[in-house]
């Protein structure tokens, strides 16, 4: 009987926990249909709305990319066939001695640094002024980018190797001007009879030259004219920075795993890149050079469009081999504490902030030496920065035009039409339109520079090919 008595209980309870659920569900409905469903909202593509999630036509893009991408290089592989050989530029150095010369530049590089370096020696003993110092500056660092110049245009090496060259020299040539300013501040500072603590000249460092006493860790600051030595001088000549001072932050110990990700990814990319600028961009721009000297505009636009997605491609990833991976390997040997080579300028909505992003050490070095000092000059800002990017433009023109044996002033034009493209874009143009804009500048404007040099040194060449068998 219990045992009956505790089933009809059961049963009971359970039957009375379902009406409650049925009748909990009926009050919910009744709430769902006395409750609106509709009310202000904006559509997700809207501006207004807040929506920022497209995660998922971001992975779209990748994808329709990535298929159209492979099919242009099935495409080429098709019509070329296999034109990659990783060793074609050893063997076009081994085979051209003109581009030997380049080698012997880069070791006569030294000379110009050692000048530097006794001349500052001799300044802070006070053997000789301030005057006659900057004298051999100027006179040193004038022959610095004249010599390499000369000498390129007099042998005609290849272009490849000179653009190195010069390149190497030109960063000497900013970190020399570095080197020069920061040491006459802090003899001026001494001269003042005041304590050297400019930050300027000084940095805050992770742990610092240290040394062991009773037990405890000490750091151990570089005071001016400590800090000229040899070991000091080539330290900063091969630090991945264009900015001088007597103490650099330095990193503890050098990490392993690190260095051997970024070396890997620095011998990956290299080996891509040039296998993607034999294989892509090279015969791409020869087929150019018809519709180019037939000046056809509808198949240079055609022409310029194809060019363009796989020389972006290549921007992007020496973009990655140069400021990420290889700096990161030469900071992490010299155990280089501040990694910040650069920004997050994909995310620059004008030219001004692409600029001050993309390349931090430039950047800095211009800020430093340049823009502030005309500031304090009582320049105004327009002037500065017109000042800073007649100076680049200067230099781009440099390791153009003189590696390719002509002087066209693209590179130069291109380089100082940012300003009044800043201008344009900070008065006319809708911020959230400024990054489509630096970016359509990126993508079109280089395969343009391409087109123009490529074309009027395949015309100079050909010219001086017909003059000669006539």
């Amino acid at each position: 009987m219990a045992t009956k008595q505790g089933t009809r209980l059961r049963r009971a309870a359970s039957m009375t926990s379902a009406q409650d659920i049925v009748s909990e569900e009926k009050k919910e409905r009744f709430k769902q249909a006395d409750k609106p469903i509709h009310r202000h909202a904006d559509s997700l593509f809207s501006t207004d709305s807040g929506f920022t999630n497209y995660r998922g036509l971001l992975n779209l893009c990748l994808i329709l990319l990535v298929l159209s991408n492979a099919r242009l290089f099935l495409e080429n592989i098709i019509k070329y066939g296999i034109l990659i050989d990783p060793l074609a530029y050893l063997q076009l150095f081994l085979s051209q001695p003109a581009s030997w010369p380049n080698l012997c530049l880069l070791l006569v590089s030294n000379v110009f640094i050692l000048a530097s370096f006794y001349t500052e020696c001799f300044l802070s003993k006070g053997i000789i002024s301030e005057k006659l110092g900057l004298v051999v500056y100027t006179t040193n660092l004038t022959l610095l980018l004249v010599i390499p110049a000369a000498v390129i245009l007099y042998i005609h090496p290849n272009p490849v190797f000179s653009v190195v060259t010069l390149g190497t020299y030109t960063l000497i040539f900013l970190k020399l001007v570095s080197y020069a300013s920061v040491n006459k501040w802090c003899r001026q500072q001494r001269a003042e009879k005041k304590k050297i603590k400019r930050t300027k000249s000084v940095s805050i460092s992770e742990k610092g030259a240290s040394t062991v006493a009773n037990g405890r860790e000490e750091t151990i600051w570089v005071n001016y004219p400590d800090n000229l030595i040899y070991s000091d001088l080539y330290y900063f000549m091969g630090a991945p920075t264009l900015c001088y001072e007597l103490n650099f932050p330095r990193s503890q110990r050098i990490r392993k795993r690190f260095l051997l990700k970024r070396f890997l990814e620095m011998l990956f990319l290299s080996s891509l890149i040039m296998g993607l600028i034999q294989q892509w961009i090279i015969p791409t721009v020869r087929n150019s050079m018809k519709p180019l000297v037939e000046m056809e505009f509808g198949r240079v636009v055609e022409r310029l469009l194809k060019l363009a997605i796989p020389n972006h491609f290549i921007w992007l990833m020496f973009f990655y081999w140069f400021f990420h991976s290889t700096l990161n390997v030469i900071a992490e040997l010299l155990r280089f504490g501040d990694r910040e080579f650069y920004k997050d300028w994909w995310n620059s909505e004008t030219v001004n902030q692409f600029w001050q992003n993309w390349n931090v050490p430039v950047h800095r070095w211009a800020s430093r030496h340049l823009y502030k000092p005309l500031i304090r000059r009582g320049y105004n800002k327009l002037h500065a920065s017109v000042a800073v990017f007649f100076l680049s433009a200067f230099f781009h023109e440099y390791l153009v035009s003189i590696p390719l044996q002509m002087f066209r002033v693209w590179a130069f034009t291109a380089m100082l039409g940012q300003v009044p493209l800043a201008l344009i874009q900070t008065k006319y143009i809708p911020w959230k339109y400024g990054n489509i804009v630096v970016w359509l500048s990126l993508i079109v404007g280089q395969p343009i520079a391409i087109f123009a040099y490529f074309h009027d040194y395949y015309v100079m060449h050909a010219f001086t090919s017909n003059a000669t068998a006539v």
